[in-house]
């Protein structure tokens, strides 16, 4: 069985936007280090359509995976695309001719990346767009009003949809707000890292999702060791707890986990329609706290 329910449910955000809440991040179809080709290249393209054929309705990708090679992909192997599908980008950062990450953030900069994305990925108008702002995991405590209207002037010219952005503190959420409305909010959060806890209710409160990246990464042996227990209680994989537990902390929250495998996909999925007790809610909660 497919469908919504399966997929976590959908959320409407703010300015009508619906997507399912198990989404999929493109970035891991690209090489080693998001950077080159893809391993299998047959089975990128087959991992997308896989993705559409599951019904989740939530791309995430940037044309600074590869670089253009997440955004080339998703245009061989969706275009045209189906209505209800949501791809989301990002602009802020570019790679350099080793991979190398670096910022990219000056309005021309941000005009020229929303510029290549509508043209890799085949589109007149982008779905959204991510100012991707901070660093690795980290916001970093600058004003964004430069870099968030070059995106807004971009919108009210109707190349793109919606905006969102990424790595940001509540402060700079703000700050964008006050210039154009906030749909989504991408940031470093799981079950071991928990200092958006707050921010996730008022986003919530707001209409706003709450994406978070790397939901496994970063975490102590002992962490892990606490994640596998309640995974190995429940047989089925630690991807697929942290999963669950994610979609069980607030309604708001939209997953993109990423792969380049179909069955790693059809296991991620299975986060989604998987209920965690008491017990194991609180088992996992308790891992927040030997990281403090």
């Amino acid at each position: 069985m497919t469908g919504s329910t399966v997929l976590g449910g959908t959320f409407d955000m703010a300015n009508g936007l619906n997507v399912t809440r198990m989404g999929y991040g493109a970035m891991q179809l690209a090489g080693p280090g998001v950077f080159g080709p893809p391993k299998d290249r047959d089975e990128a393209l087959a991992v997308l359509r896989a993705v559409v054929e599951l019904g989740i309705t939530h791309i995430d990708t940037s044309d600074f995976y590869g670089p253009y090679v997440t955004n080339e992909l998703i245009k061989e192997a969706l275009h045209p695309y189906p209505d209800d599908l949501v791809i989301v980008t990002k602009v802020g950062a570019r790679r350099d001719e080793v991979g190398n990450w670096h910022h990219a953030r000056t309005p021309d900069e941000i005009r020229s990346a929303v510029h290549d994305n509508l043209v890799r990925l085949g589109l007149d108008a982008l779905d959204v767009v991510n100012l991707r702002f901070g660093g690795f995991a980290a916001s970093e405590p600058e004003s964004l009003e430069e870099q968030y209207t070059a995106l807004a002037e971009l919108q009210q010219r109707g190349l793109i949809r919606h905006l969102g952005v990424s790595t940001v503190s509540a402060g700079q959420i703000a700050e964008a707000q006050s210039i154009a409305p906030v749909v989504c909010v991408q940031n470093f959060y799981n079950v071991a890292h928990r200092v958006d806890d707050g921010l996730i209710v008022s986003l919530n409160d707001q209409g706003i999702g709450y994406v978070p990246y790397f939901p496994l990464g970063g975490f102590t042996p002992l962490q892990s060791d606490a994640l596998s227990a309640v995974a190995a209680r429940l047989d089925v994989a630690a991807m697929t707890v942290a999963i669950a537990w994610l979609l069980q902390r607030s309604p708001n929250i939209l997953l993109i986990p990423g792969t380049s495998s179909r069955a790693h996909l059809h296991e991620n999925v299975a986060g989604a329609s998987l209920t965690l007790s008491e017990i194991d809610v609180a088992q996992l909660d308790a891992i927040a706290s030997s990281a403090q």
